[in-house]
């Protein structure tokens, strides 16, 4: 379980963003990509907490709130998994939308440092096939 959490999460404290954010942004992600289908099982509020060594209310807030969206469900002797609403694939607009408010401050911040698109672009490009 140990390696399909941190397959799952990449929680940076450092980051500026809360981490319960972390974990809501990217379970949205792993669900609009079909990395996660409905069905499949989510590693316990307790085991999350444990590996990344944050409080456990930090973890167990995420997945609540992505209970009230919809995105999970409560199974009772199974803990969380993904909604059987989440069973299609979002178009491809739909998970350009996700991923819009990092490109936009990404780019914002190019722009301010004086960066040539160019080189931010290739720049893009490599952590693209880096991340695979």
């Amino acid at each position: 379980m140990e390696s399909q959490i941190t397959l799952l999460f990449q929680i940076k404290p450092s980051s500026g963003v809360p981490i319960y954010r972390q974990v809501v942004d990217q379970v949205n992600r792993l669900v609009a990509s079909g990395a996660l289908k409905a069905g499949d099982e989510l590693p316990s509020v307790r085991q999350v907490a444990g590996h990344f060594e944050v409080n456990p209310m930090t973890i167990s807030k995420a997945y609540s709130l992505l209970e009230a969206v919809g995105v999970l469900e409560r199974v009772r002797g199974k803990g969380m998994i993904v909604a059987a609403n989440q069973s299609a694939t979002p178009s491809l607009k739909k998970r350009l939308e996700l991923v819009q408010p990092i490109l936009r401050e990404a780019a914002t911040q190019a722009n301010q440092l004086g960066l040539p698109k160019e080189a931010v672009l290739h720049t893009l490009a490599g952590y693209l096939e880096e991340t695979k």
